[in-house]
């Protein structure tokens, strides 16, 4: 579907509640939480393209390509499936980076989301949460894309 261009939403979340129930010798916190989603977040539109190449824009002050989440996600879709084709990808950034509200992991997860369907690879919701999961620890709640709790290790929540 090369010639389509798909909008999306990019939605911060909120921690209703975060318990911290205990602490691991190695450091890790365990702890329980419950996520829900915002309407408000950050705009993405995504187009495929023919030469591979994963371009993100506008670039993100202070953030080298090769660490920017979005383009990481799409890498990794690559590397999973295989796919030779690439990707234009616009962010309207409104979300604050690091503010806490997932601006970043929910990017990432809207990019596994849109590019499984703009290139067809016809994965899973959680052959992409698997993929997200190595992003980092919140990627599969937003591509899951609903209210989650959560208990686990504060590095390792659970898809």
């Amino acid at each position: 579907m090369l010639s389509e261009t798909l909008s999306l939403p990019s939605p911060a979340k909120l921690n209703l509640f975060l318990y911290i129930t205990g602490r691991r010798e190695n450091g890790y916190h365990e702890l329980q939480t419950l996520f829900q989603f915002l309407d408000h977040g950050d705009e993405m539109q995504f187009s495929a393209n023919s030469s591979g190449l994963v371009t993100v824009s506008p670039e993100l002050k202070g953030v080298p390509l090769e660490s920017n989440l979005i383009w990481k996600a799409a890498q990794a879709l690559k590397e999973r499936t295989g796919c030779q084709l690439g990707a234009d990808i616009h962010i309207d950034k409104i979300l604050p980076m690091g503010g806490g509200i997932g601006g970043g992991s929910s990017n990432a997860a809207t990019t596994l989301v849109a590019l499984n369907h703009l290139w067809e690879l016809n994965l899973s919701l959680e052959e992409l949460a698997e993929i997200g999961l190595k992003l980092g620890a919140d990627v599969p709640v937003f591509v899951q894309g609903f209210a989650a709790f959560a208990e686990a290790l504060a590095s390792n929540l659970p898809r």
